[in-house]
């Protein structure tokens, strides 16, 4: 068969294309199991919403969509992990809330808001503050009364030193004027075992790791700590209300990906995250377990994360909380 000039100048021009990654590569996207780094143990609520919204993509994308635990040092392990991985697509990462916090309390070998690609939020709900049925109080009042009368008797726990769970209880901590011992884990699932035990006394924990417990009575729930009571469990009475006016923290969950993610790839997994969370299931399955549904652009992740990197700098800062302590 003969070919024309022009016929074999198109087609070297097509193959150069798709040697450079435009269309005819990107196209390929993905074509082998993707990793979901969570930087917390198994059993918190990074790990539990992580592995729907892994199932909901491996069913969106067409390969599996495998969560990879890397828990330590706050979650910081993991997010270094990921921020380090290649920009292909095939290792990102699920974080919430602690990642922000990283930034004012660790030497960190990436850069927290720069030197990553954000893709979009994923979800928003408080905390609930979770006490071992054994102790007394019943509200927010009570337990602050019971701080100040035995100072130094209440233990708690939290997913480690920095981490979103630490620093909301050191924010509660600094406004209530009490002292209560932090307990660091490696994330919310064995600081929950524990409290269950009866190791420590109180867990300010994740609604989606610690409301099951609670519903079961081996743990008791006295407040949540957003803006608003959560329908997930409508007779909770947030902290402000319940004791401590002014105290509000929010959880919340997205995911990132190596900087220089193809615009292909990032725009495949905002698409796709958007669209799953803005489905009435999904919406309604969240909804249950106390957790909003928040599909963002990029952009608005970055901006957001910015401004929680300024507000936990400070609570570090006036908490003196280093790591170690």
């Amino acid at each position: 068969m003969q070919f024309s000039g022009r016929q074999l100048w198109l087609a070297a021009a097509f193959a150069g294309l798709a040697f450079l990654g435009f269309p005819a590569h990107a196209q390929k996207y993905p074509t082998k199991p993707i990793r979901l780094i969570v930087p917390f143990a198994p059993g918190g609520g990074t790990d539990i919403i992580a592995r729907v919204m892994a199932q909901k993509m491996s069913e969106a994308v067409g390969q599996s969509v495998v969560v990879d635990n890397r828990p330590g040092a706050g979650g910081t392990i993991g997010a270094e992990i990921a921020a380090k991985s290649a920009p292909d697509g095939y290792t990102m990462i699920m974080v919430s809330g602690s990642y922000a916090v990283n930034a004012g309390l660790y030497k960190l070998a990436y850069d927290p808001v720069d030197g990553i690609d954000t893709v979009s939020m994923v979800g928003t709900s408080p905390f609930i503050v979770a006490l071992h049925p054994s102790v007394a109080p019943r509200n927010i009042k009570e337990l602050i009364a019971l701080a100040k009368a035995r100072p130094g008797t209440i233990n708690y726990g939290s997913t480690g030193t920095g981490g979103i769970t630490h620093m909301t209880t050191e924010l509660f901590r600094l406004m209530a004027n009490i002292n209560i011992v932090h307990v660091p884990y490696k994330g919310t699932g064995p600081a929950l075992n524990d409290l269950i035990a009866g190791q420590i006394q109180l867990v300010f924990g994740s609604i989606l790791a610690t409301l099951p417990h609670v519903k079961s009575g081996r743990l008791k729930g006295i407040a949540v700590t957003g803006p608003k009571r959560t329908n997930a469990a409508p007779d909770l009475p947030t902290v402000a209300e319940s004791g401590l006016p002014g105290y509000e923290v929010t959880l919340w969950y997205g995911v990132l990906g190596p900087k220089g993610l193809p615009k292909n790839v990032a725009g495949l997994w905002q698409t796709e995250l958007v669209k799953i969370l803005q489905s009435a299931d999904m919406k309604g399955r969240l909804a249950t377990e106390g957790l909003e549904a928040v599909g963002s652009t990029p952009e608005e992740f970055r901006a957001h994360l910015r401004r929680e990197v300024a507000k936990w700098s400070k609570v570090i800062k006036d908490a003196n909380v280093k790591i170690g302590s």
